[in-house]
């Protein structure tokens, strides 16, 4: 990637949702692959990509589960 220019990225709609064209350098630099999966997060700077990870996803779900089990428990505990 070049350090004088600064990649951009081009939208385009695909049917009813927007695709993006990532430029071959950040793609590598990335180690974005065609099949990978990301995730987007909004932050105060912008969007950030992340890639996905299985076992963080895991540790989620089980998370909100008991979060939802003992969410008045929880709030007591946050006083």
């Amino acid at each position: 990637m070049s350090s004088s220019s600064t990649p951009t990225i081009t939208f385009r709609k695909i049917g009813n949702s927007i695709g993006a064209t990532f430029p071959k350098e950040v793609v590598e630099a990335a180690g974005i692959s065609e099949k990978s999966t990301w995730h987007v997060v909004q932050t105060s700077e912008g969007l950030l990509l992340k890639e996905y990870d299985e076992s963080f996803e895991k540790g989620m779900a089980a998370y909100r589960e008991i979060a939802e089990q003992y969410k008045n428990a929880l709030r007591e505990l946050a006083k």
